[in-house]
């Protein structure tokens, strides 16, 4: 839509519902890909799959449990495996530069809990974070103000999502001075993904391809989020300094 030839990389093939995918699938683990076939790359987009980070930022004993085996790991291993599809992103960005003679810039999404796992994000919109050449794309988020069901404020850094309790687990567009996110191409499906009897996964728990149909759903970058990344890395003329980087 932004005028660029793109071209995904996973490891399957999902469905988006009714929709295809908008552009040329390769099918390949991203673990094998070497940068070096990005070398003609204008931008990297990458979006890991953040179903762990979601799962140790809740305050359910196994979820915590688990993050404290990881971090009880003196080794290292269980970091390194937790994050090794993230990690991944930025080699190939600088495998991928090497190649090129030049640097290629990368954005990689991901959730607000992999922030102590890989470090702090650049940026956000709403409930989508942002790591890697930010500062150079993004504008200045409004901050939402978070509210649980009986109205009253949670903490700065609350797990609870944006508007209500009921939301949490579910990524939500928040302000931004971006246009505003509607409901066809920024809202999440599925409702809150394990207290809602109605969840798109509880309701097909027990069926693998609707899992998986669901979950590319909720892992979806809105459209409005993309379509701004492409633009303003569209121009040749982008307001980049080799000093920022």
């Amino acid at each position: 839509m932004e005028g660029y030839e793109a071209i995904g990389f996973d490891i399957e093939k999902h469905v988006y519902g009714e929709a295809r995918y908008p552009a040329h699938l390769v099918i390949q683990d991203v673990l094998t890909l070497h940068g070096s076939q990005f070398r003609d790359a204008s931008l990297i987009v990458a979006s890991p799959p953040c179903q762990a980070y979601s799962y140790m930022a809740m305050p359910w004993k196994r979820a915590k449990a688990k993050a404290s085996a990881i971090r009880a790991d003196t080794t290292g291993d269980s970091l390194v495996e937790l994050n090794r599809l993230f990690n991944a992103c930025f080699r190939i960005q600088s495998e991928a530069s090497a190649a090129a003679g030049r640097h290629i810039p990368m954005v990689v999404e991901n959730v607000r809990g992999a922030q102590p796992w890989v470090g702090r994000a650049r940026w956000n919109f709403g409930s989508y974070y942002l790591w890697g050449d930010v500062p150079a794309l993004m504008p200045q988020s409004v901050k939402a103000v978070k509210f649980n069901p009986h109205g009253s404020k949670h903490r700065h850094g609350s797990w609870f999502a944006i508007s209500n309790s009921k939301s949490r687990c579910q990524k939500v567009p928040g302000p931004s001075v971006l246009p505003a996110v509607d409901e066809e191409s920024g809202t999440k499906i599925g409702g809150a993904w394990f207290s809602d009897p109605q969840s798109t996964f509880r309701r097909n728990g027990s069926r693998p391809p609707a899992r998986k149909q669901a979950s590319a759903m909720i892992a979806k970058i809105p459209l409005v989020l993309s379509r701004h990344i492409a633009a303003v890395y569209r121009d040749a003329a982008l307001p980049w300094k080799e000093e920022e980087r």
